[in-house]
């Protein structure tokens, strides 16, 4: 079965976006996020989000597959990811993440994204960039700050820790783990979509903005070289190659 975004709109206002990568537990990949992307413009009669994965996975990450080293013009191989995760944060309709499964590396910044997360008690949250020879976006990672504090967040980044959903919920990551996860992310929705829309998306604009911390355009370039230069590397191509593989990585610090 081919990759797919499948978009529903319910009753009410709510958007239904599901990830459907079967074979890879929902990975993303760049035609996955231009659906993503596409079904993201806003439109007035979208007034609340719910984003799942299909088959009882949220979703598995990147797909490492389509990750190389940065284009000839700069552009880095998660330049899309940066992008769409962060159309999906600005939208002004409030967005819910239903997390059933794994979140995985882009997975756990999809759900990070969205404005809450409901989760099932088999969820997990796990980031895995350090093992695989990357530094991850300076977005994805502020994402995380905000939702558990920075010593929780190295935690996770630096030591690819596996979070089982009970531990996200007392950190903060999950905001419910109720018996049922799937009425429940509807049943938000639901509540959230019923708002006055004007109200909501000023609301939520007025939270982001508040947020966000002041970064210079020195500091953007920088750490887009940094970024830039752990994309080419060669522990970058062997973290690739081992989680693929399903092997322990042999580092070299080249």
């Amino acid at each position: 079965m081919e990759p797919t975004l499948e978009v529903e709109d319910r009753e009410g206002g709510v958007r239904v976006l599901t990830v459907s990568n079967p074979s890879r537990r929902n990975a993303l990949n760049d035609a996955l996020l231009a659906r993503l992307d596409a079904a993201l413009e806003p439109a007035g009669h979208v007034r609340a989000l719910l984003v799942r994965g299909q088959g009882g996975h949220f979703c598995a990450g990147y797909d490492l597959t389509h990750l190389g080293p940065p284009g000839a013009d700069g552009r880095l191989p998660d330049d899309p990811l940066v992008a769409c995760l962060l159309k999906l944060e600005r939208h002004p309709a409030p967005s819910v993440a239903l997390v059933q499964g794994g979140a995985v590396g882009a997975g756990f910044d999809l759900a990070a994204s969205c404005d809450f997360r409901v989760g099932a008690a088999d969820a997990f949250f796990l980031m895995p960039p350090a093992r695989l020879g990357i530094v991850y976006s300076p977005e994805g990672l502020a994402r995380a700050v905000r939702l558990v504090g920075l010593s929780r967040a190295k935690q996770l980044f630096l030591t690819a820790r596996r979070l089982p959903a009970a531990e996200a919920l007392a950190w903060g990551l999950l905001d419910e783990c109720p018996e049922d996860a799937e009425g429940r992310a509807l049943a938000l929705c639901a509540t959230l979509a019923a708002g006055a829309p004007r109200a909501v998306s000023g609301m939520k604009e007025a939270f982001g903005l508040l947020s966000r911390s002041g970064v210079s355009p020195e500091d953007v370039a920088h750490l887009r070289q940094v970024r830039g230069e752990a994309f080419g590397s060669e522990d970058a191509k062997e973290g690739r190659a081992a989680f693929l593989e399903k092997r322990a990585p042999r580092f070299t610090g080249r």
